[in-house]
């Protein structure tokens, strides 16, 4: 039956013989060459999994006939005997810029910044080019293919590494022996998008992340919209998008957030993204497996540190040396964790690299399966070509690698990579290979020589007894030339044309006075090729992970405890109660009262310490990755919760000053900012983990002067003037409340999310905090709001806030504030510190905030300035850092206080909270301990002593001679409002 199987095969192969070509032969009286090639007795890797010793793999035109342990391998067939060879499926990068032209950086126009399109007829947004194709601006590049198949890869998929939507790839093979008819695979492989917008375009938006994001979703839904038949122009980019849906979409995300982020717009949209990791998945792996997307991982490990000036050092984040030791691990994590992925050289400098990258891979523990078919099977399934590509059973192309041995050792020489079954020499096969020892007798002294490195450029090490000699080699076409001196600095020459019948080296030695005589270096050893398996001892030391995986992290989240707070000076939120006791309970608060019974709940011993609700920050900008979306006027279709993070150490900072809750807020750079994120300080959590569940919903307005941007000469931008803000709030309400009115309607509409948002707000959905300070503006945008109907809930800084208290406590607007920031700029020159007491006197909710990252950790000593200035009572005082904001926030039935039924949220004090002298011992949030004094010293020590250990590791990388990399001090900006 396989006879039979076989000669079918060899039927309809030579029917190719008879075919008829559309195109003219003027190229002589040349016929088409259809003789098989036959590679025997090779051990074959068909598949990562399905391994054949001794096989055969027969080739004709390009592709794989047949493959097997026996094979009958027809007359007109070349053979070529590869005993002692491998032969692998080459390797397959889904993510390419090779052959593409790459845009050139653009050079800003003007003083002022592009807002609007530079192009008719496309999406309103340059950054969005799905129209782009990379085979458009495709040029093979030889020495580029070259370098690229000397590393073991047969096929690329290339596109235009530029802009947000970025247009379809070129799948192509790297034979230099075809022609562009025969490279190109697929045309339109892949259609891509990432977060980072076109380094060519010049408009504005987006210019952050989170914008990044919202033009994401805006775009989906306006193809949506599009492709429904509901405009009447005609959009060449959106129309390159309905084009392009059914195929592979490929997201360049570029880091472990980012990754979720993408796989979240997926989601929305039903779409499942192939994904371009960043190489720290290992950080957050079980988030990253639920996303089920395929990755696209880069081994472009760090290199490590130069720490070796301890001034230099001490600017190195412990997370970037503990990522520098993590990182090759990442490849094993995936694996563990059975997370699908393929291996890219992008991010790589120099394909050279990659063989280094990838054989530390293996040595952190990644398994030779898993990375051969994160090199062949994968890629081609995620490219949709596993029926051509990825392996060497029948039918496929014939692109395969020819080793001298397991092509993960050490030591193993890559000779040929075939594509399309076209021959292209790497490392000869058939020069002999001289690696081993010899002793070479000269003039009465024995020289020992050992010949290692690659099998085609073999390494020299000359010893006369135990004294290592100068010594250089070079070997090519069978000719080996060795020149070496001896400590007295007398050179010798070794020329020997090396005979493939004699393991010896049989040839002449030049002599240092100019005569030649015979000589023969006698093999007394064979190079070991294959490198022993690692042992245990000889594995990296990894450092543990920690949650979050930074400095102070956690080895384990906290957990919910039952809690019995004995003895404490308790501040209610109301009043101040003297050795009280307070059980928390399911992270709860169940009792609060004298002499309470513990149960199994653990005891904690206030004596002489003050127990407070949590410390509630109105107006904060930590943990954010990006603060300003400044490309439009409004960009309320931006969220904070998209760029949340989880990592930021101002968040662990603020525990230690007993901080639980914030209000994560847009910047100021516009008069309608983006959507707030209100968010309990959970470290170790993941983002999501950190959104107060079911919390209301905010977005930040703002007057003044940073809304202009004036001082950032954008001029050709609106509004300019104060009046202009005004025009903004009435327009854009004016706008979502005719889109509101038209979705009530039951009338098709077009999904915005921009005034979905401002809807929210008509509609009493969204509460609106709204930076500002002149009388004149705040009384403005409390009349535009009635105007519309609806309330400000709160104005934050409002330094002139007692000039407006009494027109502030009729609209029933609430006001967070500085306790004592003035004169830094024009526009608060009237401020004054009795600001806060004269909008409470007068009936205004008031709460101190911080923006600012320093600030925010001693809001218990800014809340005390209340006490001075103003005369307020302490527990008045304290309601501006607790209760008054929970109640701007709209959370205070939750948190804000201690009561009986609300969240444990506390904090329990060494001192007097508004005392200068005070420390937060514990600070606790849903009955689970977020911080602990005495667990911060352990911390410290522990940070101290791993940084002293990778530092040491660092130290010996150096000392072994590897290629460092400068100590970068990356000070991180502490952003608020005023940053502008």
């Amino acid at each position: 039956m396989k006879m039979k199987l076989f000669a079918l095969t060899l039927l309809l192969g030579s029917a190719s013989l008879f075919a008829q070509d559309y195109f003219p032969k003027n190229d002589g009286v040349k016929t088409k060459n259809n003789n098989y090639t036959a590679f025997t007795n090779a051990k074959i890797y068909v598949t990562p999994t399905q391994i054949i010793e001794n096989g055969t793999l027969l080739i004709q035109n390009g592709k794989v006939v047949q493959v097997g342990g026996t094979i009958s391998i027809p007359k007109n067939a070349v053979i070529e005997d590869l005993k002692g060879k491998y032969i692998y499926p080459s390797f397959i990068d889904v993510f390419s810029n090779f052959g593409v032209k790459q845009p050139e950086k653009s050079k800003s126009q003007g003083r002022s910044a592009q807002y609007g399109p530079s192009r008719e007829g496309f999406y309103w947004n340059d950054h969005v080019m799905p129209e782009n194709n990379a085979i458009s601006n495709f040029t093979y590049n030889d020495k580029k293919a070259g370098e690229l198949r000397k590393v073991g890869f047969g096929v690329v998929n290339s596109h235009i590494q530029d802009g947000i939507a970025r247009g379809t790839g070129v799948l192509v093979t790297l034979n230099d022996q075809g022609n562009e008819s025969k490279r190109i695979l697929n045309d339109k492989s892949a259609q891509y998008f990432s977060f980072k917008k076109s380094i060519a375009k010049n408009q504005s938006y987006p210019t952050s992340l989170m914008g990044a994001t919202a033009l994401m979703r805006q775009l989906y839904y306006d193809m949506d919209w599009y492709e429904k038949g509901n405009v009447d122009t005609k959009d060449r980019a959106l129309e390159a998008l309905i084009e392009n849906k059914g195929m592979m979409q490929i997201f360049a995300a570029g880091s472990n957030g980012n990754v979720l982020r993408a796989d979240k717009i997926g989601d929305q949209f039903g779409i499942q993204y192939a994904i371009l990791a960043g190489g720290d998945e290992y950080e957050d792996i079980q988030a990253i497996k639920a996303t089920n997307a395929r990755l696209i991982v880069p081994i472009n490990f760090p290199k490590a540190y130069d720490v070796s000036n301890p001034h230099e050092a001490q600017y190195v984040a412990l997370k970037d040396m503990r990522h520098w030791n993590l990182a090759p691990s990442n490849p094993k994590a995936l694996e563990d964790n059975a997370i699908t992925f393929s291996l890219t050289l992008h991010g790589l400098k120099s394909p050279s690299d990659f063989t280094s990258k990838l054989m530390k891979a293996i040595h952190y523990g990644l398994s030779r399966t898993k990375a051969l078919e994160a090199l062949t099977t994968t890629p081609a399934a995620i490219l949709g070509k596993s029926q051509q590509l990825g392996t060497l059973q029948s039918g496929r192309l014939a692109n395969f690698l020819i080793t001298s041995g397991d092509i993960f050792e050490k030591g193993t020489t890559l000779h040929e990579n075939w594509v399309q079954g076209r021959k292209h020499v790497i490392n000869s096969k058939d020069q002999k290979d001289v690696r081993g020892d010899y002793n070479l007798a000269v003039n009465g002294s024995t020289y020992s020589i050992s010949l290692s490195g690659e099998h085609n450029k073999p390494k020299a090490t000359v010893k006369k007894d135990t004294v290592q000699l100068d010594a250089k080699i070079t070997y090519t076409s069978d000719w080996l030339n060795v020149t070496f001196s001896d400590k007295q600095g007398d050179a010798y020459r070794l020329i020997a044309q090396i005979a493939s019948d004699s393991d010896d080296i049989n040839g002449k030695i030049l002599l240092p006075n100019g005569k030649e005589v015979s000589s023969k270096a006698i093999k007394t050893k064979n190079f070991e090729a294959k490198a022993k398996e690692d042992s245990v001892a000889d594995a990296p030391k990894m450092m543990p992970l920690t949650y979050p995986n930074v400095g102070y992290g956690y080895k384990a989240i906290p957990t919910q405890e039952n809690m019995l707070f004995k003895n404490a000076t308790v501040w209610t939120g109301e009043s101040i109660i003297e050795a009280t006791d307070v059980l928390v309970k399911n992270g709860k608060i169940a009792k609060i009262g004298k002499e309470l019974s513990a149960g199994n709940a653990k005891v904690v011993d206030a004596t002489d310490k003050h127990l407070t609700a949590g410390i509630i920050d109105e107006h904060s900008h930590i943990g954010a990755l990006a603060v300003n979306e400044a490309g439009h006027n409004s960009s309320a279709e931006v969220k904070m919760t998209d760029v949340i993070d989880s990592k930021d150490m101002d968040l662990y900072r603020n525990l230690a000053g007993g901080v639980t809750t914030i209000q994560l807020l847009h910047g100021s750079a516009n008069p309608i900012g983006g959507r707030s994120a209100i968010l309990r300080l959970k470290w170790g959590k993941s983002a999501d983990d950190l959104i107060f569940q079911n919390s209301p919903k905010f977005i930040k307005f703002a007057l003044g002067e940073n809304v202009k941007q004036s001082n950032w000469q954008s001029f050709s931008r609106f509004p300019q003037t104060r009046m202009g803000v005004e025009q903004v709030f009435v327009d854009y309400f004016q706008r979502a409340k005719e889109y509101d009115n038209k979705k009530k309607s039951g009338q098709a509409f077009r999904m915005d999310e921009e005034m979905e948002t401002l809807a929210e707000i008509l509609n009493g959905e969204r509460f609106i905090s709204c930076h500002s300070y002149v009388q004149s503006e705040i009384n403005m945008l409390m009349k535009v709001a009635e105007k519309f109907n609806f309330r400000v809930n709160t104005f934050t800084h409002i330094l002139e806030g007692y000039k407006v208290a009494d027109k502030m406590a009729a609209h029933g607007v609430g006001g967070s504030t500085f306790s004592d920031w003035w004169a830094y700029k024009y526009e608060v020159n009237d401020a004054i510190p009795y600001n806060a007491a004269i909008m409470a006197s007068q009936g205004v909710t008031v709460a101190i905030n911080s923006d600012d990252a320093e600030m925010s950790r001693r809001l218990n000593q800014e809340a005390a300035k209340t006490v001075k200035y103003g005369g307020m009572s302490e527990i008045e005082a304290w309601k501006t850092v607790t209760l008054n904001p929970a109640k701007l926030l709209h959370i205070d039935h939750r948190v804000g206080s201690i009561e009986v039924g609300k969240d444990a949220d506390l904090v329990l004090w060494n001192n007097h909270p508004l005392s200068v002298y005070a420390k937060a011992e514990k600070t606790i949030i849903e009955g689970a301990v977020y911080f602990d004094l005495e667990k911060d010293k352990a911390l410290r020590e522990a940070v101290r002593q791993e940084r002293s250990q990778l530092i040491n590791m660092m130290l010996n990388e150096k000392e072994s001679g590897k290629k460092m990399q400068d100590p970068k001090q990356n000070k991180k900006s502490r952003f608020h409002c005023e940053s502008l």
